[in-house]
């Protein structure tokens, strides 16, 4: 596997193969859930890149960029075992030269919760993702499924700019209680890890409740809220029942929906989702 630092490497290891490339973009700290992207994408394609690049851009003024997990050597051995042919891991002035001001706005898809929580966060993620497709030039990039309305950006952003790549979702993987996979995970005391599966209890309970015929968005959203304000570790963010497509809350549930929730253990903010 090689490992590039520098956008003229990645472009030298890209015009010196034949076939489709994959690309699986990280912040690294990887997990399950990141190499069953690399998975996917080694058997959709000739080859696979990765990128690890923990993107400033994307977080807010009090978030957590100088702490977020890192571990370069225990992620290029886990993506070297599964068969990555790049590490794409440029430094922050590579990605963002001094000068550069342009930024990607995808619009009303970018704007509710993450987006109304997190300003900025979007233009953020659709930029540097755009980059990366611009410097990998891969015929598909995968994502997981966790961030919902991440995806849904990238595929707003591809197609409006005709972007030509296929964007991949991939299921969520989660642990054996339940908790989806997350690099921010590893913040979780034991006491809050113990209660962190509450986000999927309660996303599996209003998917129970709309099998047994409640169609009311605000009554499966008090659901899941009243279940996880009953944990003492949790506190609510947000808990909600959307559009998958626009991410715009229902009212009533008459078609395809998304129950969305992000919740806080501590300084720990977790989200999770599930199609109902």
């Amino acid at each position: 596997m090689i490992v590039a630092r520098t956008i003229a490497e990645v472009r030298r290891w890209r015009a010196g193969g034949n076939g489709d490339v994959g690309l699986v973009p990280t912040m690294g700290y990887l997990h399950d859930g990141h190499l069953a992207l690399v998975r996917r994408a080694r058997g959709d394609n000739a080859r696979v890149a990765a990128s690890l690049f923990v993107n400033p851009t994307q977080f807010g003024p009090h978030e957590d960029l100088d702490r977020y997990p890192r571990a370069f050597e225990r992620d290029r051995e886990r993506l070297q075992e599964e068969g990555c042919a790049l590490l794409f891991a440029p430094s922050v002035e590579e990605m963002y030269p001094a000068g550069a001001t342009t930024r990607v706005d995808v619009g009303a898809v970018a704007e509710p919760l993450e987006g109304e929580r997190r300003p900025g966060h979007f233009r953020g993620v659709a930029t540097v993702v755009l980059k990366l497709l611009a410097i990998v030039q891969p015929a598909r990039a995968y994502f997981g499924e966790k961030d919902a309305q991440q995806l849904a950006v990238i595929r707003r952003m591809v197609a409006d700019l005709d972007v030509p790549v296929a964007v991949v979702g991939c299921p969520i993987v989660r642990e054996a209680d339940g908790l989806a996979m997350s690099s921010r995970n590893s913040y979780l005391d034991p006491a809050q890890r113990a209660a962190a599966p509450v986000l999927h209890r309660a996303l599996q309970a209003a998917r129970a409740a709309l099998a047994g015929g409640e169609r009311s968005g605000d009554a499966l959203r008090a659901l899941m809220r009243g279940l996880i304000d009953r944990e003492p570790q949790a506190r609510v963010d947000y808990a909600s029942v959307a559009d998958p497509a626009t991410f715009q809350e229902l009212d009533r549930v008459t078609g395809p929906a998304l129950a969305l929730l992000a919740v806080r253990f501590g300084a720990t903010r977790l989200i999770d989702n599930l199609l109902l």
